[in-house]
């Protein structure tokens, strides 16, 4: 089960990044981490690309710190807890899951998840700490739109502890890698956005579904079989 998961959060992560409340604001956000602005950007200056890629990493391992940590601490906490018990949680877990789902819809009106909790950070004289320090907050106050899916993953955690830190980990790199890249190529990057930009709509919906059907096969402690596919294709080969 621990390889599906672990897909399952990596995935997550790159669908966070394709939110349509997070990726049209992206590059701009890197530019004011990073101090650069749109001229410099546009004409594609290697320090300027340096500059907003190296705060771009500061960033990522900001909430990649976050993450993880917060695998290793279910993972202490819930590891060893009774069977009985993880299978409440399954239950109780999946049913959030399938209701993230449904919000992701539109079925489900969730309000709470409608309100943005962000920590306010001051802006440094030096940007790498500034940078890191966004990641934090990011990390810890993070929009409506990621908050669904990192809230499926998180609940996902607490229902396999033993793989919690494997499973944020992963949303943390499958998040990271596409801000690394946008950070590497800010310029491309932006064009790229513009134009796929109408299409955004349609992965929440795609995301919904997915949410749905996890959700169904934790509820119903299936998940396990579906991670069995793979090894019984490679028995049968």
């Amino acid at each position: 089960m621990v390889e599906v998961t672990i897909l399952i959060a990596f995935v997550a992560g790159l669908v966070s990044f394709l939110s349509p409340c997070i990726l049209p604001l992206i590059p701009a956000f890197l530019a004011y981490l990073s101090g650069t602005s749109f001229d410099e950007i546009k004409q594609n200056k290697q320090k300027a690309r340096l500059n907003i890629f190296a705060n771009t990493i500061f960033f990522v391992l900001g909430f990649a710190l976050v993450f993880s940590l917060i695998g290793v601490l279910l993972n202490s906490v819930l590891v060893s807890i009774a069977y009985d018990l993880r299978i409440w949680l399954g239950r109780i877990g999946g049913a959030i899951i399938i209701g993230f789902g449904l919000y992701l819809l539109g079925i489900l009106k969730l309000p709470f998840l409608d309100v943005e909790h962000k920590i306010k950070v001051q802006k440094l004289k030096y940007s790498y700490p500034t940078s890191f320090i966004f990641g934090v907050a990011f990390a810890a106050g993070w929009t409506p739109c990621i908050g669904v899916i990192l809230g499926s993953i998180l609940t996902l955690a607490i229902t396999s502890p033993g793989a919690a830190f494997g499973l944020l980990l992963a949303y943390s790199i499958g998040l990271g890698i596409p801000f690394i890249l946008t950070g590497l190529f800010t310029a491309q990057a932006s064009s790229l956005i513009q134009k796929i930009g109408p299409n955004l709509r349609y992965f929440n919906k795609i995301m919904g579904v997915v949410l749905i059907i996890l959700g169904i096969l934790v509820f119903t402690n299936k998940l396990s079989e579906v991670a069995s596919f793979p090894l019984a294709f490679d028995m049968l080969n």
